[in-house]
């Protein structure tokens, strides 16, 4: 199968510079990545893709029996490693995609050189001496209503992810975003990202990793961050002065700034 079309893959940036590997979260796209990415761009070789079932890539590719855990994700990552020949990548993964190139990377190894972990959550359900932000009733009443109306649902989440109420239109980008999906990919993508569990991930990540949090996020609250960081030996963890789920759209140049730093640091 064609990777790139599968994937809808695009590169950007200095054909010799490293490699960035971004990839999007849950209901969205490569599309969020556009304020960031060029920043980035200008020293670095940038890949950017849709997992399957999201954006522009091939619907026909999707099947639920893959993509019902992390693993197909991970997969969809390598592949589009594998595709490009790909070697001492930074991935840089958003939300629910953060534990998958956690897990992508332990598969491969070699593949990847850093981990850049957007706002992650390893289990978004609490549990004894973890604190994910939600409980079970929460979860299970939040896929319900997802399943009884999903574009319904999606007008009332989507802003309450993205936060900043006094920028509405970041909350309708994430809206339309999410609208966009097919509502039977976006269950079973739902399912996989809030019912995961992938915190015995972490203590096996070897890569230098820089965490990024947001100083107030509904989906990964503080205590995630601080969990994620103590977790991954030797990982840094950078507070951004920023709201909400999604920073490389509420606050695209902190974020791209976090991540230059830390690359920056690491290579010296």
């Amino acid at each position: 199968m064609d990777i790139r079309r599968r994937n809808n893959v695009s590169v950007i940036g200095r054909e010799d510079g490293p490699v960035l590997l971004l990839a999007h979260g849950f209901g969205c796209d490569q599309n969020l990545w556009r304020l960031v990415a060029p920043v980035l761009a200008e020293d670095h070789r940038v890949v950017l893709f849709d997992y399957v079932g999201a954006g522009e890539s091939d619907p026909s590719a999707w099947s639920a029996e893959r993509y019902s855990t992390l693993d197909g994700y991970a997969e969809d990552v390598l592949d589009v490693c594998r595709e490009l020949d790909l070697r001492d990548a930074v991935f840089v993964g958003h939300s629910v995609s953060a534990m998958a190139g956690v897990m992508a990377a332990e598969r491969e190894p070699g593949r990847f050189g850093k981990l850049v972990l957007l706002t992650p959550s390893p289990r978004y359900i609490d549990d004894e001496g973890y604190r994910g932000g939600f409980s079970r009733d929460d979860i299970d009443e939040l896929l319900e209503s997802l399943d009884a109306n999903y574009l319904g649902w999606s007008g009332v989440m989507a802003p309450v992810i993205m936060g900043n109420p006094d920028r509405p239109e970041l909350g309708e980008e994430l809206t339309n975003s999410f609208c966009r999906t097919d509502p039977a990919i976006a269950r079973v993508f739902a399912r996989t990202t809030f019912l995961s569990d992938s915190r015995d991930d972490l203590a096996r990540v070897s890569l230098p990793t820089l965490v990024v949090e947001c100083a107030s996020d509904v989906i990964a609250p503080r205590e995630v961050g601080a969990y994620v960081h103590a977790a991954i030996p030797g990982s840094r963890l950078v507070t951004l002065d920023a709201t909400g789920h999604c920073p490389q759209l509420s606050a695209p140049g902190a974020t791209a700034e976090a991540i230059i730093a830390f690359l920056r640091d690491e290579d010296r």
